[in-house]
């Protein structure tokens, strides 16, 4: 029974770590020892024993990976529809392209490359997005003046 549900989880699981806990627990209850498996599936003893005492408890939902990643940012058509979006006008500010994607899609990315990256994949450089250059001073420039 437990050898079977093993195989059938072997069978359809698509994850490799999970194959792998299944298996080392698999061949523990065919018999094989910790010394036998290790070097075969290349895992420590200390692996076995706890996916076995997991699976015990638990069943081949526990061998199951628990974190699924989180989720990304914007999917495929909210990217399409920002690209879009930045390619109806030529100059975009940085603010202006931040404001877009915070207000529309409730995302605020941690890194400027990221905006930048949209710019660029819609084919408007930085120096074009920007209305003015940030490291201009009027008043450096009207002191050189005098």
């Amino acid at each position: 029974m437990w050898i079977q549900s093993l195989e059938d989880f072997i069978k359809n699981s698509e994850d490799k770590r999970e194959i792998l806990r299944a298996t080392a627990v698999k061949m523990l209850l065919c018999g094989y020892k910790h010394k036998d498996i290790m070097p075969i599936l290349n895992v420590s003893s200390g692996f076995i024993s706890t996916w076995k005492k997991i699976f015990f408890q638990n069943g081949v939902e526990g061998l199951k990976l628990a974190y699924k990643g989180s989720k990304g940012f914007l999917d495929e058509h909210q990217h399409a529809e920002i690209i879009e979006w930045l390619q109806t006008k030529d100059s975009w500010t940085l603010n202006e392209l931040e404001y877009q994607i915070a207000s529309k899609y409730e995302v605020t990315f941690q890194s400027k490359q990221s905006y930048y990256d949209l710019f660029n994949e819609a084919r408007i450089s930085w120096k074009k997005a920007q209305a003015s250059n940030p490291k201009y001073d009027q008043e450096l420039v009207d002191s050189k003046k005098k």
